[in-house]
């Protein structure tokens, strides 16, 4: 079977990955400072949109270090004794054959906070491993991986760029000896929208159809779920079009709390006369906000959603430099008590719910929600007609107690 495009031509040494040296820079100081015991955290967790290389960094530094690589993608280790059969044991044993041994999770989104622990496990396993770990996943920035993100280093890999994508698209025509058309060519670059494992399918697909009335409207753009680093730059540093208004629809945050990351990083990207206006954009989407609240007149959504993306945007009057970088930063203290408030209105609901249906009072219900939080299981949580939310946040709970647990206990051995 002839290998795709993609396997064909993956990199096996740093020096042949493009567009990711920060990134690549961090993932070796980390290596370099675990072995010699200064690494302040034992795993990395590099993330970022799918195709920008973050499998592939990781068996790169195994093959460059010449060390064995265990790899598991996490959609397979689904539950808490799955990781430990499988996961656990690659902690700790040593390699027989290589100088030493790297462990590698990767797609970090496929472990759920819903079945018995495995993203629990996953944070435990991490505190006893002998070796370095590398986590991988798109998205981290979901409640549910706030624990994860707190033991692990945290790198970022960024969309790559499409002038970059078009000249590995070129060279790898040449090395095929094959011809498509430049316009074509553009168009896969582009539509890609960053990711280039996809743009090397969509040239496979264009090859081995071997036609020649093969056009751009033939390549279809890329859904994915972008996280919300790339969604303010497109809002931030992109010419305002239509598509803008769209920025938001495949992050999975909700619309309060990206208006809270807007917030913090406006002044990173704004300056003067451009930063009142986009404050203002933000303010304006304050206030249908409050509408939506107050009157329940949902279709205000739609103008909120229209002074968080278009509206920002526009404010800036002097053009950005789309290929510059500015570090986001994740909201802080705001964001806390935000997140604090939704949980206490998620845990009043559940007690609500709890109550009327076993005949208790909601008092006593709020008062025994530890308990009531270890006992619903997903069957009870049907009963009860919890939101995906609500679900969320009791496994958010339940896994903070495993983990807490989980790490007592091997502190009890240690001693």
């Amino acid at each position: 079977m002839t290998n795709t495009l993609s396997e064909k031509y993956r990199p096996n040494k740093f020096s042949e990955i493009v567009g990711q040296n920060l990134a690549v820079d961090k993932l070796k100081a980390f290596f370099n400072s675990f072995n010699m015991g200064l690494a302040k955290k034992k795993a990395i967790l590099l993330y970022g949109p799918a195709g920008t290389g973050k499998t592939t960094m990781a068996q790169v530094l195994a093959k460059e270090a010449g060390y064995e690589i265990f790899e598991l993608n996490a959609s397979d280790l689904r539950n808490r004794a799955k990781l430990d059969e499988v996961l656990k044991p690659s902690t700790l044993q040593k390699s027989l054959f290589s100088k030493g041994k790297i462990i590698l999770v990767d797609e970090a989104d496929g472990i759920t906070s819903t079945e018995y622990g495995g993203l629990a496990e996953l944070i435990a396993l991490i505190e006893k491993t002998k070796f370095p770990m590398i986590i991988t996943a798109n998205d981290i920035w979901q409640q549910k991986f706030s624990l994860l993100r707190q033991k692990c280093e945290l790198v970022p890999l960024k969309e790559v760029p499409y002038d970059i994508i078009l000249e590995i698209l070129k060279e790898i025509l040449e090395k095929e000896i094959k011809n498509v058309e430049l316009d074509l060519l553009k168009s896969i670059a582009a539509k890609s929208r960053g990711d280039l494992r996809a743009a090397l399918n969509d040239l496979q697909s264009v090859i081995n159809n071997n036609i020649g009335d093969v056009n751009e409207n033939d390549i279809g753009e890329r859904e994915k779920n972008m996280d919300i680093f790339n969604a303010m730059k497109n809002v931030f540093k992109c010419k305002t079009t239509k598509e803008t208004t769209e920025a938001y629809d495949n992050v999975q945050m909700e619309i309060d709390q990206i208006s809270l990351w807007l917030e913090k990083n406006i002044p990173a990207e704004y300056h003067g006369e451009d930063m009142v206006r986009a404050f203002e954009a933000l303010s304006r989407a304050d206030i249908f906000k409050g509408r939506i609240y107050r009157q329940q007149h949902w279709r205000f959504m739609e103008y909120q959603n229209f002074f968080l993306t278009a509206g920002i945007s526009a404010a800036r009057k002097v053009k950005a430099n789309v290929e510059s970088f500015t570090k986001y930063q994740q909201p802080t203290r705001i964001l806390k008590i935000w997140m604090n408030n939704q949980n206490n209105a998620k845990k009043k609901t559940i007690a609500e719910k709890y109550a009327e249906y076993t005949h208790t009072s909601k008092k006593r219900a709020m008062k025994d929600f530890f308990l009531i939080s270890l006992i619903i299981n997903d069957a009870s949580a049907k009963k009860l007609d919890l939101s995906e939310q609500e679900k969320d946040f009791l496994d958010e709970k339940r896994n903070s107690l495993r983990v807490a647990y989980g790490l007592n206990r091997f502190a009890e051995k240690k001693a």
